[in-house]
């Protein structure tokens, strides 16, 4: 299982973070959720798939110190830059202090890239908990240049609400951005355009996190699981970021400090929430309408349906049934094996 990953990693070495003009680069995700979903045997093969659309890597050109990161922030240009800042810290601290720094000083930006810094970030920590070396700490470089490169923000008011609630309790108060300003692009310049919509802003503050982050990570996984399922078709890839994004910070949790993981939740349920904001047609409901199903064959249908999203989506369901099990997550997971094909 250890040395698939790697032999992953050198196969997708040639390859950077994006594709197509702007698509992420999965491959890397995709590899550690079918490994954690115990199909390590299958992972080769999707990947010399998957890898006939990747484009090359460029090389550096600028380096980046510690004082002057914050200019490269948000400069994709700069993704190789980050990739060997990285590098470097690694020789100065270990990968889990690097980090937990970092992580607290992107989390901010956690949209970046539709949170796909943040995923990529997190499917490597995994594998570095298992087992560390070289491919898995570049890769984890490469995850955090990611993030770094793609920073982008959410507006955030200074107005702080009355009452505060659980995802479930507060998202009928997320405001829907209207529909003549939705059309076109990606998911972020979607996001992008909640900058000129004031009503957004505020809905950072609606998520108590004074409680158990777990539970709360629980709800919100939850409650956008329900909204995957409620909304149309074009919108499912969408809503599919809405889970694995603050599903994914489950993962980091154990390396971050109580102020840490409170302020991460936060940009994690601000992510979610614009993305319905910017997405949703059909409001929250706690009814789905769908019937319950069963989890045996579920990661055989994602690896069937062969897409990238389909795929991880079914692991972080499988996860979040574990912790919090809901039938809606085996039903979701069934759902996206049957309408994301590649």
């Amino acid at each position: 299982m250890s040395e698939k990953m790697d032999e992953a990693l050198e196969l997708l070495s040639r390859y950077g973070p994006e594709y197509h003009g702007g698509l992420a680069n999965h491959a890397p995700m995709v590899a550690d959720a079918l490994i954690a979903m115990g199909r390590a045997g299958s992972v080769i093969n999707w990947l010399e798939s998957y890898s006939r659309n990747l484009e090359s890597r460029a090389g550096t050109a600028q380096r980046i110190s510690t004082h002057d990161w914050r200019e490269a922030l948000s400069e994709f240009g700069r993704y190789p830059d980050w990739v060997a800042f990285f590098q470097e810290q690694f020789k100065e601290r270990s990968w889990k202090d690097v980090l937990a720094i970092w992580v607290e000083n992107l989390a901010p930006g956690l949209a970046a890239a539709a949170a796909h810094g943040l995923l990529r970030t997190a499917h490597i920590v995994r594998r570095l908990e298992e087992k560390e070396t070289e491919l898995r700490l570049k890769e984890l470089a490469e995850g955090l240049a990611y993030w770094a490169s793609r920073y982008q923000t959410l507006p955030v008011s200074a107005s702080v609400p009355a009452s505060k609630g659980q995802p479930n309790q507060v998202i009928s108060l997320v405001p829907f951005l209207d529909a003549t300003m939705r059309a076109g692009g990606f998911i972020t310049d979607r996001l992008e355009k909640l900058n000129s919509f004031e009503p957004f802003a505020p809905a950072i503050h609606l998520i108590d996190d004074s409680g158990d982050v777990q539970a709360t990570l629980s709800n919100l996984t939850q409650v956008f699981t329900r909204i995957y399922l409620m909304n149309p078709r074009r919108s499912l890839i969408a809503f599919v970021h809405a889970v694995t994004g603050p599903g994914s910070l489950r993962m980091l949790l154990p390396y971050l400090s109580p102020g840490v993981k409170r302020a991460a939740l936060r940009y994690a349920w601000q992510l979610a929430a614009a993305i319905y904001s910017t997405n949703a047609e059909v409001l929250y409901s706690k009814e789905t309408g769908l019937q319950i199903t069963q989890q045996d064959d579920l990661v055989d249908r994602a690896l069937d349906s062969g897409d990238e999203h389909a795929i991880k989506f079914t692991e972080v369901c499988l996860r979040e049934y574990k912790i919090n099990p809901d039938p809606v997550y085996l039903i979701a997971a069934r759902h996206a094996s049957s309408q994301l094909r590649r």
